[in-house]
């Protein structure tokens, strides 16, 4: 096991902190029942220069003040094991899989690699909460397009009425922001 050196630490720790605030701000910006935040913003920053595992741990940070605040309240209504479930994995997944991807293409170009995983990470991000969706709680989001007026056509429900939005508001974020603060933090990783 390789030790982490004290520059990591410390940017580790702030990200974090930067992590659960700005899940809570984001708390209060919402478009329809979803917030809208900036938070993995941090996620990507810290997976491109900490690395996969600082990546993973910020999303599992994300994933746990998901739950606690109250952001996961409809799910955890429905279904609690698997609105924890799938809060958790798709945090440490999105961040994971950031690191993942930014640590393959960095050999090749920095900048295009930190792009790619502010790409990866909210797609990484819905995808797997799409997926919980499908899991868990099928028979409630059905309900919910149903009365919708979508009646049977739950993909389009999915896309649309819970990701649509969102998703492009913090895909939108995470592209033009992370790839700016990693530029001006100047940091490689070791």
């Amino acid at each position: 096991m390789s030790k982490m050196s004290t520059r990591n630490l410390v940017l580790a720790a702030i990200l974090t902190a930067l992590v659960i605030i700005l899940q809570f701000l984001g708390a209060f910006i919402k478009l329809g029942p979803f917030s809208i935040s900036a938070v993995l913003v941090p996620i990507v920053i810290g997976a491109a220069t900490c690395g996969v595992g600082i990546g993973a741990w910020l999303g599992l940070v994300f994933g746990i003040v998901v739950i606690l605040s109250g952001d996961a309240a409809l799910f955890l209504a429905v279904n609690v094991p698997g609105t924890i479930i799938t809060v958790i994995l798709k945090g440490t997944l999105c961040g994971f899989c950031a690191g993942v991807v930014y640590k393959l293409l960095a050999r090749y170009n920095r900048y295009v690699a930190v792009a790619a995983a502010a790409v990866v990470c909210p797609l990484v991000n819905t995808g797997v909460f799409l997926l919980g969706c499908l899991v868990f709680f099928m028979q409630t989001v059905a309900g919910w397009a149903e009365a919708a007026g979508l009646g049977g056509n739950l993909a389009q429900y999915m896309i649309f009425g819970l990701v649509g939005a969102n998703f492009l508001v913090e895909m939108g974020i995470n592209i033009i922001l992370s790839p700016v603060i990693v530029r001006l933090l100047n940091i490689k990783q070791k």
